[in-house]
């Protein structure tokens, strides 16, 4: 797949950077460029006349990702969402985290007065959660479905599981590091709540996020907010409670249409043909890391993983990296490296040689 040319960067740089920041293509970039000139000779009459911009997204990741669209709200990230989801729950509600966890994650909870247990990311992840649902009867589980530092990936045949045995167990997922790497069904996952932001895989830029909700956590959100008043003018004509709440204010139609043409791209492409680049990368990058020791038997042998890896380097190699100009990211105790679709086999060997 060449897509050099839509990324600049590429040639001057590995690029195994994405778990940080995703690329920003240069047709998105021209759309940009356009967005703002139109801005510019329009004023109040450009933004009149391209609300549609947000409804386009809305229209957008329903589609690609299986969500109803009356399901499907616009946030400028995904602190921003969860804690708006947050605020519309009730206090007596008693979460379940994984340590070590993205902290925008945890601290909210942890913040706000909630009942919480965390646990410990292990060998034994999927059983620790069980059986702390068993000790701990939490009503929420809210955990990123990749971890931002070790690249672990929640399986998603235990989160449908984990639905089916315990559906009444409210289901709060962190998509930032996955959506975007995939094919991806919202309906069929298992979640209640899938949120993120678009800057990485999905690139979209900064500024732009969404949320998906499955009916039951619809209903639970409405629910804290039925008996209220809505306000009255005329220019809120139309919104709900749930709108109002979780997308306030004005929303940018430069930033939430940066998304809306990154996601276009992924499409063009097709997630499935992306999902099959990454995951053979990844998989060659995974036997090579892992024969250098650099991985543990356990990461390795799980069914379902990420494009992320965390790797125990010395100084001497991450400057190494440096001079080599590989991107990549100082995370936990480790380098974090990732793979998108625009990276190749020439970036791997160019990373394995480095290591050697």
């Amino acid at each position: 797949m060449n897509t050099i040319h839509n990324f600049p960067i590429l040639k001057n740089y590995t690029y195994l950077n994405t778990a940080y920041s995703g690329l920003l293509a240069t047709e998105t970039a021209n759309w940009r460029r356009q967005h703002d000139e139109d801005f510019i000779e329009g004023g109040s009459i450009f933004r009149a006349e391209n609300t549609q911009i947000m409804e386009e997204l809305r229209n957008n990741l329903s589609s690609s990702f299986s969500v109803k669209i009356e399901n499907t709200f616009l946030s400028p990230n995904f602190s921003t969402g969860f804690n708006a989801v947050l605020n519309g729950l009730k206090k007596n509600h008693r979460f379940l985290l994984l340590q070590e966890d993205y902290p925008s994650v945890s601290y909210p909870v942890t913040s706000s007065g909630f009942e919480f247990l965390e646990i410990p990311i292990n060998t034994r992840l999927e059983q620790n959660i069980l059986n702390a649902i068993e000790k701990f009867k939490p009503t929420v589980f809210a955990f990123s479905i990749v971890q931002y530092i070790s690249g672990i990936k929640l399986q998603s045949d235990f989160i449908k599981r984990l639905k089916s045995n315990f559906p009444d167990l409210i289901l709060i997922a962190d998509g930032t590091q996955f959506l975007g790497t995939t094919v991806f069904n919202f309906e069929q996952s298992g979640l209640d709540v899938l949120i993120g932001s678009g800057y990485k895989w999905l690139l979209g830029g900064y500024g732009n996020g969404y949320i998906f909700l499955s009916d039951a956590a619809k209903n639970e959100l409405y629910e804290h907010r039925k008996s209220l008043t809505l306000p009255n003018a005329p220019f809120l004509s139309g919104r709900d409670h749930l709108s109002l709440i979780l997308e306030p204010g004005h929303l940018d139609s430069l930033n939430f249409g940066t998304l809306n043409q990154g996601l276009n791209y992924l499409n063009e492409i097709g997630l499935s043909t992306i999902e099959k680049t990454i995951q053979d990368l990844a998989t060659k990058a995974r036997i090579a890391l892992h024969a250098k020791g650099l991985l543990a038997d356990w990461m390795v042998e799980r069914k379902e993983q990420s494009s992320i890896f965390s790797l125990p380097l010395d100084n001497v190699t991450v400057s190494s990296l440096n001079e080599e100009k590989i991107l990549c990211s100082p995370r936990g105790a480790g380098t974090r490296i990732s793979f998108h679709f625009y990276n190749t086999e020439a970036d791997l060997n160019h990373l394995l040689a480095v290591l050697d």
